[in-house]
Protein backbone atom coordinates (compact mmCIF):
# COMPACT_ATOMS: atom_id res chain seq x y z
CA UNK A 1 0.00 0.00 0.00
CA UNK A 2 2.81 2.31 0.63
CA UNK A 3 3.83 2.23 -2.71
CA UNK A 4 1.00 3.86 -4.05
CA UNK A 5 2.10 6.65 -2.10
CA UNK A 6 5.63 6.61 -2.97
CA UNK A 7 4.40 7.23 -6.68
CA UNK A 8 2.62 10.48 -5.32
CA UNK A 9 4.93 13.97 -5.28
CA UNK A 10 4.94 16.06 -1.93
CA UNK A 11 2.89 18.91 -2.14
CA UNK A 12 4.27 22.33 -0.94
CA UNK A 13 3.07 23.32 1.79
CA UNK A 14 2.43 27.35 2.69
CA UNK A 15 0.83 27.57 5.60
CA UNK A 16 -2.15 28.78 6.75
CA UNK A 17 -3.51 25.69 6.87
CA UNK A 18 -4.49 23.62 9.80
CA UNK A 19 -1.80 20.39 11.03
CA UNK A 20 -3.59 16.92 10.07
CA UNK A 21 -5.75 15.67 13.08
CA UNK A 22 -5.23 12.42 15.25
CA UNK A 23 -8.28 10.42 13.21
CA UNK A 24 -6.79 11.36 9.73
CA UNK A 25 -3.47 10.58 10.26
CA UNK A 26 -3.88 7.37 11.98
CA UNK A 27 -6.28 6.38 8.63
CA UNK A 28 -2.90 7.38 6.47
CA UNK A 29 -0.75 5.88 8.88
CA UNK A 30 -2.12 2.50 8.08
CA UNK A 31 -0.94 2.68 4.75
CA UNK A 32 2.74 2.91 5.59
CA UNK A 33 4.65 -0.12 7.56
CA UNK A 34 6.64 0.12 10.51
CA UNK A 35 6.25 4.14 10.89
CA UNK A 36 4.41 5.44 14.05
CA UNK A 37 3.16 8.86 15.21
CA UNK A 38 4.83 10.61 17.82
CA UNK A 39 2.19 12.65 19.91
CA UNK A 40 0.18 13.60 16.96
CA UNK A 41 3.08 16.10 15.18
CA UNK A 42 5.50 13.54 13.20
CA UNK A 43 6.67 10.23 11.78
CA UNK A 44 8.94 8.72 13.01
CA UNK A 45 11.40 5.57 11.92
CA UNK A 46 14.30 3.83 12.92
CA UNK A 47 15.74 1.65 9.78
CA UNK A 48 18.32 -1.58 10.70
CA UNK A 49 21.61 -1.54 8.75
CA UNK A 50 24.65 -3.55 8.29
CA UNK A 51 27.26 -0.77 9.21
CA UNK A 52 28.24 2.52 9.05
CA UNK A 53 28.53 2.67 5.24
CA UNK A 54 25.35 1.75 4.92
CA UNK A 55 23.55 3.70 6.96
CA UNK A 56 25.45 6.82 5.29
CA UNK A 57 24.55 5.36 2.06
CA UNK A 58 20.83 5.26 3.19
CA UNK A 59 21.01 8.51 4.45
CA UNK A 60 22.38 9.95 1.21
CA UNK A 61 19.53 8.49 -0.96
CA UNK A 62 17.06 9.96 1.38
CA UNK A 63 18.48 13.29 1.14
CA UNK A 64 18.65 13.04 -2.32
CA UNK A 65 14.42 12.34 -2.87
CA UNK A 66 14.01 15.21 -0.32
CA UNK A 67 15.81 17.51 -2.35
CA UNK A 68 14.22 16.23 -5.45
CA UNK A 69 10.50 16.64 -3.47
CA UNK A 70 11.14 19.29 -1.98
CA UNK A 71 10.44 18.36 1.34
CA UNK A 72 13.17 17.57 4.21
CA UNK A 73 13.01 15.13 7.21
CA UNK A 74 15.48 15.32 10.53
CA UNK A 75 17.88 12.30 9.69
CA UNK A 76 20.04 10.49 12.60
CA UNK A 77 22.32 7.59 11.79
CA UNK A 78 25.48 5.95 13.26
CA UNK A 79 26.78 2.14 12.75
CA UNK A 80 24.05 0.32 12.07
CA UNK A 81 21.27 2.77 12.25
CA UNK A 82 19.15 5.04 10.63
CA UNK A 83 16.44 7.10 12.07
CA UNK A 84 13.92 9.31 9.96
CA UNK A 85 11.63 12.11 11.40
CA UNK A 86 9.12 14.14 8.87
CA UNK A 87 6.74 16.79 9.63
CA UNK A 88 5.83 19.32 7.93
CA UNK A 89 6.97 22.67 9.74
CA UNK A 90 5.13 25.40 8.47
CA UNK A 91 1.91 23.77 9.86
CA UNK A 92 3.95 22.26 12.72
CA UNK A 93 2.60 18.80 12.49
CA UNK A 94 1.45 16.53 9.69
CA UNK A 95 0.18 16.73 6.05
CA UNK A 96 -0.18 14.55 3.22
CA UNK A 97 2.63 14.88 1.92
CA UNK A 98 4.76 13.51 5.04
CA UNK A 99 3.02 10.07 4.71
CA UNK A 100 4.33 10.33 0.95
CA UNK A 101 7.86 11.29 1.80
CA UNK A 102 7.99 8.39 4.11
CA UNK A 103 6.18 6.31 1.51
CA UNK A 104 9.39 7.08 -0.51
CA UNK A 105 12.09 6.77 2.11
CA UNK A 106 10.48 3.01 2.51
CA UNK A 107 10.94 2.70 -1.36
CA UNK A 108 14.55 3.68 -1.53
CA UNK A 109 16.13 1.41 1.51
CA UNK A 110 17.71 -1.77 0.66
CA UNK A 111 17.57 -4.46 2.89
CA UNK A 112 20.91 -5.46 2.61
CA UNK A 113 21.51 -2.26 3.81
Amino acid sequence: MSDDLAARHCEPCRGGVPPMDAATSGTWLQRLQGWTCESGHHLQKRYATKDFASALAFVQRVAAVAEAEGHHPDLAFGWGWVQIKVWTHKVDGLTESDFVLAAKCDRVFKPAD
